[in-house]
């Protein structure tokens, strides 16, 4: 293997690293991917993205079927929940994934290397190597670092049956009937919402003012309504102090908003309180990168400071830690490397999508941010209560919020509570790479009835025109 000089050597499989290898391939490189585990994908195809969605989707069916009899559905007035096939359905889905990436290596021709790959320094003679469990070497001109990253523990705890990450949660044997998250990032109000629609008491525990506190604020304080509505309990502003086993699963003591001492109890505990970069085993030392809060510094088009050596995903200093970013990082590189059109991504352009009931879709800047960074801010806001599909699903919660500039009309930022907000979230990453404006997008025809049309009145709302309202 160590006499093949490929142009490029991709270390981890995931998103990042396997969009990377296919897009590096079909632009006529030769491409190899080297992944420590025996299946690709990485967290997010086997325990992150793709199999809490499975799950999510269940739970809105469950959602469904608990009233099916008022869309005009009789005969299933007491379903029963059966935890087995949910956990099935989900591990099907991974199953035909993996065998997808496996199929898309063939097709593109990509050579896949099993074992954990580390550096073993700088390009000698413009040729970097790739050490592969000591057993073997991979050297190519190029090689990108895609290694991904792990969930954070609280310090002085370890993951077992009792206390979880998103990994043990995806396979618990036997539902649980009470769950108490920490953590109110996108993981941990997703697993809350799960568990709450399939019947679990649930409790979240944030240590922040504000449940995902990375989101506009009116959108926190929408989901905040709309789960106490469901009976989730939200707790801010908190500081976990302890937590134990108990017969019964495990107690949390925590000091709450206003300084007192506070406990709860449930079956399982989820901690749920961000991830870190895999950048201790890479062999990294052994080059000119030095790491940021064990973060890799890139610049726009993802270079490290060794020669060659570029890094993409969840490892990268300052970038979202996101599958689609990466994955979008994945193909910059690839199309740099082949010599082919590529820009830079742009963390103001960037997605994010939390998929709860009710779901979140965000793009740019929020309002206080805005603020802050001196635009003379122009706010529109509209309630999905005035969209008739909205109705028709049955779906009433939340807005369409869009902050521009009120000079010129450009749009800042959209942030979106509601049905189906992750999928109406594109159209407003497109506008903006575009530079549409908010006039333009009051001219811009969607269909009837549709969620879309929402934007429509979100952005003519800017200007206190929004029809449905």
């Amino acid at each position: 293997m160590a006499e093949t000089l490929y142009d490029l050597a991709v270390i981890g499989g995931g998103p990042a690293g396997y969009t990377c290898a296919i897009r590096a391939a079909q632009l006529g490189l030769k491409t190899a991917i080297i992944e420590k585990t025996d299946k690709l994908g990485g967290t997010c195809l086997h325990v992150g993205c793709i199999p809490t969605k499975a799950m999510l989707f269940s739970a809105e069916v469950w959602d469904h079927l608990k009233h099916a009899d008022s869309y005009g559905i009789d005969g299933v007035s007491a379903p029963t929940l059966n935890w087995a096939n949910v956990l099935k359905r989900k591990n099907d889905i991974i199953v035909k994934h993996t065998k997808g990436l496996d199929f898309l290596m063939k097709k593109n021709k990509i050579t896949v290397v099993r074992g954990h790959g580390r550096l073993t320094g700088g390009a000698v003679n413009g040729v970097l190597t790739v050490d592969v469990d000591g057993a073997s070497k991979v050297q190519a001109k190029n090689v990108v670092l895609a290694t991904g990253s792990d969930a954070k523990m609280l310090p002085g705890y370890k993951a077992d049956d009792t206390i979880l990450t998103n990994i043990e949660i995806l396979s618990l044997p036997v539902f649980p009937k009470s769950l108490i998250v920490i953590g109110s990032g996108a993981v941990g109000v997703e697993f809350a919402s799960v568990f709450a629609s399939f019947g679990a008491t649930v409790s979240i525990i944030e240590a922040l003012p504000r449940i995902v506190p990375v989101e506009d604020e009116e959108v926190s304080k929408e989901l905040t309504r709309a789960y106490k509505k469901r009976g989730i309990d939200v707790n801010t502003s908190c500081k976990v102090e302890k937590i134990e086993k108990t017969p019964g699963g495990v107690k949390v003591s925590f000091t709450d908003s206003a300084g007192k001492p506070q406990v709860k109890e449930a079956e399982k505990v989820l901690i749920a309180i961000g991830r870190g970069p895999r950048t201790a085993d890479a062999g990294l030392d052994k080059t000119k990168i030095q790491l940021d809060r064990s973060f890799v510094p890139v610049n726009e088009w993802m270079e490290t400071s060794e020669p060659g050596v570029y890094a993409i995903g969840d490892i990268v200093a300052g970038l979202p830690q996101l599958a689609h970013v990466g994955a979008m990082c994945g193909v910059v590189v690839a199309s740099k490397l082949a010599g082919k059109y590529a820009r830079p991504v742009r963390k103001d352009r960037v997605p994010g999508c939390t998929y709860c009931d009710p779901q979140i879709g965000s793009v740019g800047l929020t309002e206080a941010a805005a603020k802050e960074k001196g635009y003379q801010v122009k706010v529109g806001k509209f309630p999905f209560m005035g969209n008739s599909k909205a109705t028709i699903l049955d779906s009433h919660d939340g807005f369409v919020k869009v902050v521009s500039d009120a000079k010129y009309g450009e749009i800042l930022g959209v942030h979106i509570i509601g049905p189906n907000a992750t999928e109406l979230i594109a159209e407003c990453v497109v506008a903006m790479e575009l530079e549409a404006t908010v006039e333009e997008l009051m001219f811009t025809i969607h269909a009837h009835p549709t969620l879309s049309e929402s934007l429509l009145d979100g952005f003519s709302s800017v200007e206190g025109m929004a029809i449905n309202v």
